[in-house]
């Protein structure tokens, strides 16, 4: 996957999240197809910053209750992006 945009599809801001910024890590949903060194490259082209390690979590859809229905929502992948000391994304800072 070159495209970034296809890599990255949105932060995920959480207070876990949020606690994490303070050590420098930064959580992201990505694609499921993308891998480490993609979600790397691609946090590296958008925010301009020097990534040294990434995490992937990967989330199972789970049943959750809509009224007397059951619905399984969608499996989806997390990763949780180290960077250098000293770098930091702006699109964060301020939340």
């Amino acid at each position: 996957m070159d495209n970034l945009y296809r890599v990255l599809l949105r932060p995920v801001i959480t207070e876990k999240a949020t606690l994490l910024k303070e050590e420098g890590k930064y959580v992201f949903e990505v694609s499921r197809g993308s891998r480490k060194r993609e979600i790397g490259k691609a946090v590296e082209k958008a925010f301009r910053v020097k990534v040294k390690s990434v995490n992937i979590v990967n989330l199972h859809g789970e049943m959750i209750r809509r009224g007397r229905v059951k619905v399984k929502t969608s499996p989806r992948k997390k990763a949780i992006v180290t960077l250098m000391p000293g770098e930091k994304v702006e699109f964060f800072e301020g939340i």
